[in-house]
């Protein structure tokens, strides 16, 4: 086996589309952030790919300043990798837990950064999907004006401990750009839910939001409802999400709606 690393991201995208079109659920965000970086290309982003006889096995991408974001790979593979990239500046990792340990212990032995645990999520899968019990009232909506999305996405990210949407710019350059938005509504608006294009045949639900004079009423589980459904009528296969492990109650809330967690993910820092 071997790591081929190049910034030529449409000869890239030529050689891994088969690999990550054959696991979209587990491949979610690499399918949809180089879906973006293929349209708006980001110089200095660096991108590999682990071959054996001709067949991709694994493929990582690190953006500028960013961490970079692992496959599942084993130990001796993951040594390989932190062999190739000595010397490229790499300021972390995200990966399933076991291939984040095994990549985070090459990277200490070879350059001596210390990693620092950060990010933990859990990705869930739907299986079958069970409507709430009992529904709430209120009724889904798609959301059409944009400067009211921006709103509850700057109001989302600020609740999560992100920087708020302060302009187009920082809109375009955010993970909620390009996505479909839908609201649960009661006399208004009370809780929000994205979701990914259809992408080899995934659709990740992302983010749900329900402001705290809101919450406790089911509205979030309502709307995720409504955007799982509208998924599966889309075509969608795979239709995943993100959790945070320790929310007790969102994971609670996801598995009596269907979904199942498939795999769990670390992001380590290096200083």
């Amino acid at each position: 086996m071997a790591w081929h690393l190049t910034e030529d991201i449409d000869g890239f995208l030529t050689r891994v589309g088969d690999f990550l079109r054959s696991r979209p659920a587990l491949h979610t965000s690499q399918l949809t952030r180089l879906e973006k970086l293929r349209t708006n290309e980001e110089k200095g982003t660096l991108f590999g790919r682990l071959e054996q006889d001709g067949e991709v096995r694994a493929v990582c991408y690190r953006r500028p300043s960013q961490r970079l974001l692992l496959t599942a790979v084993g130990p001796e593979q993951a040594d390989t990798l932190a062999a190739e990239l000595d010397g490229e500046p790499l300021c972390g990792v995200t990966a399933e837990d076991d291939t984040a340990a095994a990549f985070i212990e090459a990277w200490q032995r070879r350059t001596g950064a210390v990693p620092v645990p950060g990010v933990r999520v859990r990705l869930h899968r739907l299986g079958t999907l069970v409507p709430p019990e009992p529904m709430p009232d209120g009724h889904a909506v798609n959301a059409l004006e944009h400067a009211e999305i921006v709103r509850w996405c700057s109001e989302f990210a600020v609740a999560v401990g992100q920087a708020p949407i302060s302009d187009e710019r920082s809109w375009a350059a955010s993970n909620f750009a390009g996505k479909q938005f839908t609201f649960w509504a009661t006399d208004g608006p009370v809780a929000i839910a994205g979701s990914t294009p259809v992408l080899a045949g995934m659709v990740r639900v992302d983010p749900v939001y329900t402001p705290a004079r809101f919450r406790g009423r089911g509205y979030a589980g309502a709307v995720t409802f409504a955007v799982s459904q509208a998924a599966l009528a889309a075509g969608a296969t795979d239709v995943v999400l993100y959790t945070d492990p320790a929310n007790v109650t969102s994971n609670a809330l996801y598995r009596r709606l269907g979904y199942v967690p498939i795999a769990n993910f670390t992001g380590y820092d290096f200083r």
